[in-house]
């Protein structure tokens, strides 16, 4: 079953378009975020810390794929992700969960612009290949 799921996201990442690609990646901050807080709750700083290690990574991803040249929407980004990534470290030194939050709170509003971005459809000669390097198995 593990290696079927894996089959299926390692396919879907592949045929999802650009604006897709954003969303899963938001998806798995949050999903890594809950993990975390869900670690924090039962004890398990060690799993905690490896979970926002995770979401850590997606923010960094997201930060580094920035088109700097497109002015202030990219550089509100990036000082966005600077801060979410600046709650993510505060809530792995303090074991704050509120910290999380706070970054979970900024994620799921830049998600769901995203959600509404990859919606608009694009005609398939601008969509590019499959895309590498991300890993969104969790």
């Amino acid at each position: 079953m593990l290696t079927e799921l894996r089959q299926y996201t390692n396919h879907t990442a592949q045929t999802a378009t650009p604006g897709q690609l954003v969303v899963m990646l938001y998806d798995g901050f949050l999903r890594f975020s809950a993990q975390s807080k869900a670690a924090f709750a039962r004890g398990d700083v060690g799993e905690a810390g490896m979970r926002l290690t995770r979401a850590q990574a997606i923010v960094t991803e997201l930060r580094v794929t920035l088109d700097m040249t497109q002015g202030p929407i990219a550089q509100n980004l990036a000082s966005i992700y600077e801060y979410v990534g600046e709650r993510l470290t505060a809530a792995r030194l303090s074991q704050d969960t509120a910290q999380i939050d706070e970054a979970v709170r900024h994620m799921s509003e830049l998600r769901s612009a995203w959600v509404q971005i990859a919606a608009t459809a694009r005609p398939a000669s601008e969509r590019r290949g499959p895309v590498l390097g991300v890993n969104l198995a969790g």
